[in-house]
């Protein structure tokens, strides 16, 4: 279990887990989970393009995933979050149909896109993989107090500007999908972004240490995929599905007890005394 292929599968499960609970605590907190979904799900139009024509699939990964990003910040200015973030979903699902449709690899991309291959890291995917990660948290530390602002308090946030506040963000998750994406796939990414900060919310009502521990959620929950996946060859994504759900339900029995532990506030009034 841990040697030879296995050893990439842990340590690139580790990164994507590290970065998709640091993201995902800033996705939930500001309820932008339709556009953690609709980011990594359309940045695969991307990476089949660039399959196609024979560059990297990173490169196609983060072309697409910062465009998506744009879209959905630019045109939410004049319109409804949700309606430019479906629209941005459903044109990059319609191009990745369009550059599959051309490639003589058609199922094989496609289920490596969507579910990724964990389990089969190349050496040549490691070292992309950690310097994004590396990238990718030193810009939420940077960002870490005006997206807080922004995302519990956006009436406090004086000498915020809203837009930046939210491209920023979205370039976070830009970012993260196009580190994921060609190893995990975007469902798994998607799972491990949204199941551990929704229940480290719920645990917690510290936003340090709900941070901390979405990371830790998701490094655990990506360990125990990968060490179940092993043992019984059963796909990674169901385990690490099966585990976000069982995680986020335990943290909703756990918040379902707030009048047993002396009447505490919700989540979310708390969050924004801490700040």
């Amino acid at each position: 279990m841990f040697s030879g292929f296995m050893v990439n599968a842990w340590i690139v499960g580790t990164l994507v887990a590290l970065a998709g609970g640091a993201v995902g605590f800033f996705i939930v907190m500001r309820g932008s989970a339709f556009v953690a979904h609709a980011i990594p799900n359309g940045s695969f139009a991307g990476a089949a393009g660039a399959s196609l024509i024979g560059v990297s699939t990173l490169l196609g990964l983060g072309v697409f995933s910062i465009a998506g990003a744009l879209g959905i910040g630019l045109l939410t200015r004049r319109g409804r979050h949700d309606v430019a973030t479906a629209l941005s979903l459903v044109f990059m699902l319609g191009l990745g149909a369009l550059f599959l449709s051309f490639s003589v690899e058609y199922e094989p991309a496609v289920f490596s896109l969507l579910f990724g291959e964990v389990l089969g890291v190349s050496n040549t995917e490691l070292l992309p993989t950690i310097v994004l990660t590396i990238v990718c948290l030193l810009l939420l530390l940077i960002l870490w107090r005006p997206l807080l602002l922004d995302s519990v308090l956006p009436e406090s946030a004086e000498g915020i500007n809203p837009l930046i506040i939210e491209l920023a963000f979205l370039g976070l998750v830009a970012l993260a999908t196009t580190m994921t994406v060609p190893v995990v796939g975007t469902t798994l990414i998607f799972t491990l972004m949204i199941g551990p900060p929704a229940a480290a919310r719920a645990f917690t009502t510290r936003p340090g240490l709900a941070l901390a521990l979405s990371m830790a959620l998701a490094v655990a929950i990506s360990w125990a995929a990968i060490a179940l996946s092993y043992e019984t060859y059963w796909p990674i994504g169901f385990y690490v599905g099966a585990c976000s759900a069982c995680v986020y339900a335990l943290s909703r029995f756990w918040g379902a007890l707030p009048r047993l532990r002396h009447g505490s506030m919700p989540p979310a009034q708390s969050f924004a005394q801490k700040v």
